[in-house]
């Protein structure tokens, strides 16, 4: 397929999967790094409440408000 024709195909909906490599699909920026982070108890504790809270886990809490957090500064620069 050249490739007018796959834009054609992609602009108009039409499933385009089968003319893909898959095998070699990334996600730019997707990857992950652990990290170690100490906090105090009292922040541990209400970490797990915010989680209970939310019905997620304290990880999911972190990374929610680091993103969120991370997305403001961004708008504010513009």
């Amino acid at each position: 397929m050249k490739a007018k024709e796959f834009d054609e195909a992609f602009e108009s909906d039409q499933d385009i999967t089968e003319h893909l490599d898959m095998t070699k699909a990334t996600r730019p920026n997707k990857g992950t790094k652990r990290v170690n982070v100490d906090f105090p108890a009292w922040m541990v504790v209400a970490l797990d409440r915010e989680a209970e809270r939310l019905g997620i886990n304290r990880q999911a809490v972190i990374k929610t408000w680091i993103a969120n957090r991370i997305d403001s500064g961004r708008s504010a620069d513009v």
